[in-house]
């Protein structure tokens, strides 16, 4: 009987100790879920859309003309597209589209890219923001003239084509490079000839459409639009518009182009330029269904 208080005052004694080690903070920031607050969030996006089947039959028939008419086997070619080759599908993929018509020919390419931060202070939205200026500092688009709009569905008479770098006024829309580009990485050679973009003149004198390469800001969380008239030696040239925006932790570029049967025309900026922007607003809303 002796025993037994004792055994009960050890007992006290250890259950006092744990109470009071348990009294301070520190028992709690020490647990490793501390140190995983301060990562970064992943992106939004984990994965990526089938690219070839991106687009639909629809609007493939819309921005390529002569599709439509082609033989059934011939459109189930076409509207499949061609994947674009990649290693790593989770992080990018690509699907082109092509179809000629008595009048030209015509093409589209889609990529997606998904960005990921392995900087765990860093952000998949924020590094994708990183790369995503890269791409836009890389167009070098020129810049935005006073009181000009963005979005070339709201025209200001300031938004002049004319009074691009070259400064020479005329026909054909955007900029003009003597060597071909590069339609799968959006690069671009050669150098000016000082084709400008048409005026989108009302015939009013009143009001013209923007038809620079120019920040877009009503696409995704940012965008813009470049357009390029290329010319192959001295009988044939293609224009090509591009839009590229991010949403999130994803950036998508489209090149939309355009090359006529007779070397003397030239592709009509103002076209190409309003359907790559309707893909590209179908795109986002893909995003989000």
């Amino acid at each position: 009987m002796a025993y037994a208080p004792g055994a009960v005052l050890i007992a006290a004694l250890a259950v006092g100790c744990s109470s009071g080690t348990g009294t301070g903070d520190s028992a709690t920031d020490s647990k490793p879920g501390a140190v995983a607050s301060s990562t970064a969030p992943p992106g939004k996006y984990r994965t990526l859309p089938e690219a070839c089947r991106s687009v639909s039959p629809a609007t493939l028939k819309d921005l390529l003309p002569g599709s439509a008419e082609l033989p059934e086997a011939q459109q189930e070619k076409v509207f499949d597209g061609s994947p674009a080759v990649t290693y790593d599908t989770d992080r990018r993929v690509g699907c082109r589209w092509k179809a000629e018509a008595p009048d030209g020919a015509r093409s589209l390419f889609v990529d997606f890219e998904r960005v990921v931060s392995y900087d765990p202070s860093v952000s998949d939205d924020d590094r994708a923001g990183e790369v995503y200026a890269k791409k836009e500092a890389a167009a070098d688009l020129p810049s935005a003239l006073p009181g000009s709009s963005t979005d070339s569905g709201t025209p200001d008479a300031s938004d002049s084509p004319s009074a691009t770098a070259s400064g020479k006024p005329g026909k054909g829309g955007g900029k003009a490079a003597g060597k071909s580009s590069d339609p799968d990485t959006g690069g671009k050679t050669g150098s000016d000839t000082g084709d400008t973009a048409d005026t989108g003149d009302s015939g009013d004198g009143g009001a013209t459409e923007n038809l620079q390469p120019r920040v877009l800001d009503s696409l995704g969380d940012s965008a813009f639009l470049d357009d390029l008239l290329t010319r192959a030696g001295s009988t044939a040239q293609h224009r090509t518009v591009s839009v590229v925006f991010r949403t999130s932790n994803v950036i998508v570029t489209i090149q939309y182009t355009a090359q006529p049967a007779l070397s003397t025309e030239i592709p009509d900026s103002k076209e190409l330029q309003e359907k790559a922007q309707a893909l590209g607003r179908k795109l986002v809303d893909s995003f989000s269904e």
